[in-house]
């Protein structure tokens, strides 16, 4: 949305929240930020909470999953307002958090996408889900148009599918040979290293791009930056 600024409330964003102090927060965020949240609201779990501790231009997360955790398809994608909306996008991004909490979900939405040829894109989000969410993971995959991750997640991945190679170009360009079902888009494979290049494989080649260099005095904090990217692109 911060990408496109108008019209407001291109941008629609789905999750689950509690009936609380911090729903409300996220609830007006989301407002003043004039982004389209619509929450599934249950009263069984706080909203979720992080805490973001920054040392110098590194930072540590603490989180309390809670409520992300209680998303429900059946009580709020399914409501046809809701999938109405789905229905209307042109473009969908799910991390790979969520593939611990609904992945019933991601893949209606993803495979949604791929009968209507729009662009459904998903993160690798963290090592630990290519580890123990391998098969809904893999479930999705074969709908992934752009599929992002980092460094350390592009390895575990390679482990886990028995790539055998650490090299990151070879583990992209194999990532987007994976099997796809809409064959009218091919996928792009996204893999950033912090200040090292950005590799990026399509069908044809992998190309790197070298990440712009910024004085360390302008960064404030490096909370948000791999969501940043995700938006730019």
């Amino acid at each position: 949305q911060w990408m496109i600024q108008s019209p407001y409330k291109a941008a629609t964003f789905f999750g689950c929240i509690g009936k609380d102090k911090f729903g409300e927060i996220l609830k007006k965020k989301a407002e003043e930020a004039h982004v389209d949240a619509h929450y599934y609201e249950q009263s069984e779990e706080p909203t979720g909470t992080c805490a973001a501790c920054i040392t110098s231009d590194n930072r540590s997360l603490v989180a309390n999953l809670a409520a992300a955790n209680c998303y429900k398809k059946e009580k709020h994608l399914d409501l046809e307002k809701n999938w109405k909306l789905v229905e209307k996008a042109k473009v969908y991004y799910i991390a790979g958090f969520f593939l611990t909490v609904s992945p019933e979900a991601v893949l209606k939405v993803a495979a949604q996408a791929s009968a209507n040829n729009k662009i459904f894109s998903l993160n690798l989000s963290a090592p630990f889900i290519s580890q123990f969410y391998k098969e809904p993971m893999m479930k999705v995959m074969p709908y992934v148009d752009v599929l992002f991750g980092n460094e350390t997640e592009a390895a575990t991945f390679a482990r886990e599918q028995g790539f055998e190679t650490e090299d990151i170009k070879e583990i992209a360009r194999k990532t987007q040979a994976l099997p796809k079902v809409n064959t009218k888009r091919q996928r792009i494979v996204v893999f950033t290293q912090g200040k090292d290049d950005t590799v990026m494989a399509t069908e044809n080649e992998v190309t790197t791009f070298p990440v712009l260099v910024s004085d360390q005095s302008e960064i404030v904090d490096t909370n948000g930056a791999g969501d940043a990217f995700v938006g730019g692109i």
